[in-house]
């Protein structure tokens, strides 16, 4: 019997949050930065000003989805990306 494996769908894929843009409220978004990442205010000030930026690495969907959405109220553009997978043919 060969081995064979599969992704199944309750298997949550990790994904990472990039910031693209700060936006025009810069320090609004370096306080959500920080409250993300736990980093220092100056840290998080550095990071959110050199875009593109990865802030969360290897997340789960629905923490991915809340960073994203949480930077994007505070008026920065940021997206998820779906790491991917290992290949396993």
């Amino acid at each position: 019997m060969a081995d064979e494996y599969f992704l199944l769908v309750c298997d949550n894929v990790p994904h990472d949050v990039v910031l693209t843009d700060p936006g025009v409220r810069v320090m609004d978004v370096v306080q959500v930065v920080r409250r993300l990442t736990g980093l220092s205010l100056w840290r998080s000030k550095v990071l959110a000003t050199q875009v593109p930026a990865a802030l969360l690495a290897s997340v789960p969907e629905e923490d991915a989805a809340a960073a994203v959405s949480a930077l994007r109220d505070a008026g920065a553009r940021a997206e998820t990306k779906e790491r991917p997978g290992m290949d396993l043919t």
